[in-house]
């Protein structure tokens, strides 16, 4: 028994060696493994030359000297005799033995009277005048120097001629201009791996907790309340925007003047200000009467529509100052700039906020409203409402996702954008309705936790690269395509990494809040995150170190940072450059991550 388990396990042992063995020579063909090609004479060469071109960056240059001295030369020799004139001896000369040969001749050149101790190349000349490199000379203390060279295959019955620059240094050592391009590059690699790292931060957080499930568990609503408020986003959002859109007429016709603006956005702001702090009290002893919160809702309802009155203006303000700062800040015209940058991306981001922020609102609202209705509902009228509002929401839903497929791929067939997804909406709906007609509750949590992972997911498939090309098409060639693609691409990695870290915080502290009555929002300021802040600091800080090495990355498709300048060099096969900018790179990500390492010590 003993024997034949023992040759069964070494036949397994047999089996999966000769697998293995199997799938590497596989892998060899595949790949092409072929070290034939590391033999090569001419593959040397080539390396030879490229390792000497990346050990000598293009950094440091001097300004050079330069004298030029020429001899004629004739391939093949001609018809007898060849006569050439005496060289004028008191001045640098070259002599050439033999003084004419056939193609591809190996030919000694001699010069005489160079300044001591100077180097630099002997090209042959043809009619055409493009300079052949056939070598370099070096002259000795004297000024003189001996080398051979072989001849070009380059017959022609004209007189050609053979000509050395000998270069001599002037002055100090001074950057290349590769040198100063290079700088130019890491600087705006550094900022732009700091932009896109500040902006994936903002929307990284609060995704974050939505996709954490130990959050996103105890979520859940009822069939009807799901159903209001799935209607109720599209209706809002359409709301928002259409409000956005008056506010932005009334907003245009206050900003005539930069003063002016001033005064009116510092009367919103204590209108806001005043509105909010007596619609939200802080403690009320007994529940107010309906009047009163009628009167509140109607103030945070004002409070709102000069918020986004406010916001308009601010933006028209930066924008102003902006315009009117940058004659006289000279130099640091660049501040204001940044102002006005920022003054226009508020101005185009308002909508998105507002339409999304009256979705929340409406759909929240539908929501609570829905459920106080239904609650007084006998069991009986309950179950076909809830069908009905199912219904129309999966009907909504589906229209929704056909209105995008429809946006891709412009299928314009009313039947299978309108029609049939409303029907197959409703039905699901429907049939969800009557699945759950004896569940008090849906886990309405759990699905938006389950989406978020999946959109995450597939945001952090997508290499920047990829992304950089879209946003390369969509804002050009430049590092704010970079930019965008970066901040993408930090988004869905940092929302991963806060989310899991989110997940593995003590449970003990959720539960002593939750047990003080407090909202889910008081839960995450209060309990989830103090214990979360110090991770947070370090994976932020850690982002951006890879950010800076992915920024060089992304330049290779036009996102700009030195990679752009990379790739240039290296299809140019200028390696000298190529080495300075790689230079430049490891010295960059070696800083980064010293100096993450000091302040996660110190912060964290």
């Amino acid at each position: 028994m003993k024997k034949s388990k023992a040759l069964s396990r070494s036949l397994r042992t047999g089996i999966l060696v000769l697998l293995g063995l199997i799938i590497y020579a596989y892998g060899f063909q595949v790949t092409r493994v072929n070290l034939k090609e590391i033999q090569s004479e001419q593959r040397q060469e080539s390396l030879t030359r490229v390792l000497r071109a990346l050990a000598k960056p293009d950094i440091i240059e001097y300004k050079l000297d330069e004298a030029t001295v020429e001899i004629p030369y004739s391939i093949p020799c001609p018809v007898g005799d060849v006569n050439l004139s005496e060289p004028d001896k008191g001045k640098a000369y070259l002599t050439v033995t033999p003084p004419c040969a056939d193609p591809e001749t190996e030919v000694q050149i001699e010069g005489f009277n160079f300044a001591p101790n100077t180097s630099g190349p002997i090209f042959f000349i043809p009619p055409s005048e493009v300079r052949l490199k056939r070598g370099d000379m070096t002259t000795d203390s004297s000024g003189h120097f001996s080398t051979t060279i072989r001849l070009p295959d380059r017959p022609d019955e004209n007189i050609q001629k053979i000509i050395t620059i000998a270069r001599t240094r002037v002055g100090g050592p001074q950057l290349t201009r590769t040198a100063i391009e290079t700088w130019e590059k890491i600087v705006e690699t550094i900022f732009l791996a700091l932009l896109a790292t500040t902006f994936g931060i903002l929307f990284a957080i609060p995704i974050s907790f939505f996709a954490a499930r130990n959050l996103m568990r105890d979520v859940t609503t009822t069939v009807s309340a799901l159903a209001l408020s799935i209607i109720g986003w599209p209706l809002g959002i359409w709301l928002g925007i259409q409000v956005a859109k008056q506010v932005q007429k009334v907003s245009g016709a206050l900003t005539s003047n930069g003063w002016i603006t001033l005064v009116i956005l510092i009367v919103v702001s204590l209108a806001v200000y005043w509105l909010a702090r007596w619609a939200l009290p802080q403690e009320e002893v007994t529940k107010p009467a309906f009047s009163v919160r009628a009167a509140r809702a109607f103030a945070l309802l004002i409070s709102g529509l000069l918020t986004i009155l406010g916001m308009y203006l601010l933006a028209n303000l930066a924008v102003l100052a902006g315009n009117a700062l940058r004659p006289s800040l000279g130099s640091f015209g660049f501040l204001a700039n940044f102002f006005s940058s920022l003054g226009q991306i508020l101005n185009v981001i308002i909508v998105a906020i507002t339409a999304l922020a009256a979705g929340g609102v409406v759909s929240n609202l539908a929501g609570r409203v829905g459920k106080t209705f239904l609650d007084r509902l006998s069991m009986g009228t309950r179950l076909p409402v809830n069908i009905l509002l199912a219904a129309i929401a999966g009907a909504t839903l589906l229209l929704l996702l056909a209105a995008v497929i429809n946006w891709f791929y412009q299928i314009n067939r009313r039947d299978l954008i309108l029609y049939w997804p409303a029907a197959i909406g409703a039905i699901l709906g429907a049939f969800l309705a009557i699945r759950a007609r004896k569940i008090d509750v849906l886990p309405i949590g759990l699905a938006i936790y389950y989406i978020t992972r999946t959109i995450l997911n597939a945001l952090r498939a997508i290499e920047a690269l990829i992304m950089a090309i879209v946003f390369v098409v969509w804002v050009g060639i430049g590092p704010f395509a970079g930019v965008l693609a970066l901040s993408l691409h930090t988004i869905a990695a940092l929302a991963k990494l806060y989310s899991e870290q989110v997940e593995s915080i003590m449970a003990g502290p959720l539960e002593a809040i939750r047990a003080t009555g407090a909202t889910r929002l008081q839960t995450v300021i209060y309990g989830v995150i103090p214990q979360i802040v110090p991770p947070y600091i370090s994976f932020t800080m850690y982002r951006w170190d890879i950010n800076v090495r992915m920024s060089t990355i992304i330049g290779f498709a036009g996102g700009g940072g030195i990679g752009f300048l990379l790739i240039q060099n290296i299809n140019l096969l200028n390696y000298r450059a190529a080495s300075a900018q790689m230079l430049a790179i490891a010295i960059v990500v070696a800083l980064m991550d010293y100096l993450s390492s000091y302040m996660r010590e110190k912060v964290v």
